[in-house]
């Protein structure tokens, strides 16, 4: 018997001893590897994670969440963008798991002879500003890297979606911090932001210095500029970076104290009304000699008539060259709730009333339209272009092709992916070559499958879809043509 007790003892021993050489190794290997930052951030322990997330699919009932139910973004988004930034397939089996019933659910209607391969075509370019400044732009790319400012999203976040953007062909939008050298790296397309408190253009005064806006659009791959006059989590309210986010290096690109909070001006404080909104276009426009834009989340749109009644008073010239919209539901790292629950409308209403009141003044043409909020899927983002947006941007889209798992910690300097923190420790976890490709597979799965949307419609590419191909549930579950909701007049 002690002999036996012996044999397994020993064995027992042995395999303890596997079993921890085996921790070991899969300790080394979770630390070493740079496609997974969960995994980097948090070895072994990292994959209970995946395994419960797994486990979930099999035993839905006994978890709090089914696939559609989480929010701002539930599993079966979320998973949709992980397989497409991975190029992975984004086919499922046994139908859909979305209720098709829910009120405002877009459905689009395939015709009876889809196109064939032949008859297909990629996206249209579409030129800002032409005839209108000195160094237009041109873009085919139907969705783009939305604001995301260096501070709120880390240097390695910021350094993936620069290569990210080069390799998808799309823009990157540097946010209202600033433009670094981490926008810069990667050689892609960007969008240059400032907001009220016009952070990197900014003089000693807090005011806009034309030597720094010249220098800042002097870079070639600065294409357009965006005037930031709100956002769609906190209108009214300026931009909130925590103090702990406030690194030297950030402080200085933004021409502010280091480690105390960033805290933007409610609204530009030499804007002063519709005139002087004109002006400062007109004046950003001449110094950097680059398509320049507004962005803001639309509440009444009264002032918008005005603005484009006072266009036409003006002449053409005086028109931003492109509109962003945001949506009253945007995303951000830190915001009142308030405000983030209740003011500003989301974009589902506020788009077509921004397509049409720019028909009714005649300014379509003259005038593109971008436009953001939660518009994360294939779905969302051909829902815009029928309605009538020349552009669609995602920031939060792309975070979840960065590796975010919606730990909701982006204002805490906490963020276990890397991506919304400045903690040296969690922040390699996120390797900017791996997801770059994520990036760049995003792009290219979203837009391929709004190909596909566009093709079963019977139109040859995504920018031909109208409001007559999409259908949008109402209150008592039937579906009507958003062409007949929402008819576009053109002036």
């Amino acid at each position: 018997m002690s002999a036996w007790l012996s044999i397994l003892s020993d064995l027992f021993l042995l395999l303890v001893g596997i079993g921890i050489l085996l921790l070991i190794g899969l300790y080394v290997r979770d630390v070493t590897q740079t496609r997974d930052a969960v995994l980097r951030n948090y070895p072994v322990i990292g994959h209970f994670r995946y395994i419960f997330s797994t486990l979930g699919e099999f035993f839905r009932q006994y978890f709090f969440a089914m696939d559609r139910e989480e929010m701002p973004f539930n599993r079966a988004e979320r998973q949709w963008i992980e397989h497409a930034s991975k190029d992975n397939s984004t086919t499922v089996a046994f139908g859909s798991t979305r209720s098709l019933e829910i009120r405002g659910t877009p459905i689009f209607e395939n015709c009876a002879f889809p196109l064939l391969d032949e008859q297909k075509r990629p996206p249209a370019t579409v030129t800002v500003g032409e005839g209108w400044c000195r160094t237009p732009y041109s873009n085919n790319s139907i969705i783009n890297i939305s604001a995301m400012s260096y501070g709120a999203i880390s240097r390695p976040a910021v350094r993936a979606l620069s290569a990210g953007a080069k390799l998808a062909g799309c823009w990157l939008n540097t946010g209202e911090g600033g433009l670094s050298t981490w926008h810069l790296e990667g050689g892609g397309d960007i969008v240059f932001q400032f907001g009220t408190a016009k952070y990197g253009v900014r003089n000693a005064q807090g005011h806009l210095s034309t030597e720094r806006l010249r220098e800042v659009t002097a870079h070639d791959t600065v294409r357009m500029v965006e005037i930031k006059l709100s956002q769609g989590a906190k209108p009214g309210k300026g931009g909130i970076l925590p103090g702990e986010k406030v690194t030297q290096e950030i402080a200085q690109i933004r021409g502010i104290p280091a480690g105390q909070p960033s805290i933007s001006p409610n609204r530009h404080p030499d804007i002063n009304d519709i005139g002087e909104l004109i002006d400062m276009i007109e004046r950003v426009r001449d110094i950097g000699g680059k398509p320049t834009g507004i962005k803001f989340v639309a509440g009444g749109m009264e002032w918008v008539h005005e603005l484009f009644e006072e266009i036409n008073r003006r002449g053409l010239g005086s028109a931003p060259d492109f509109i962003t919209l945001d949506s009253g539901d945007g995303g951000t790292g830190a915001a009142p709730m308030t405000l983030m629950d209740h003011v500003g409308l989301p974009i589902r209403e506020s788009l077509p009333l921004l397509v049409d009141a720019l028909d009714a003044h005649g300014l379509r043409q003259r005038i593109r339209v971008v436009t953001s909020g939660k518009l994360v899927n294939p779905a969302g983002v051909a829902w815009a272009l029928c309605t009538g947006a020349d552009f669609v941007n995602s920031a939060r889209g792309f975070m979840f092709a960065l590796g975010c798992i919606q730990s909701l910690r982006c204002h805490r300097n906490t963020c276990p992916t890397g991506i919304t923190t400045h903690d040296p420790r969690l922040q390699k976890g996120l390797d900017p070559a791996d997801k770059a490709v994520k990036v760049a597979n995003y792009v290219a799965q979203i837009t391929g499958a709004v190909e596909i949307i566009a093709h079963s419609c019977g139109v040859p590419e995504p920018r031909a879809l109208e409001r007559k191909h999409v259908r949008l549930v109402q209150e008592n579950g039937k579906s009507i043509r958003m062409s007949e909701l929402y008819p576009r007049v053109v002036s």
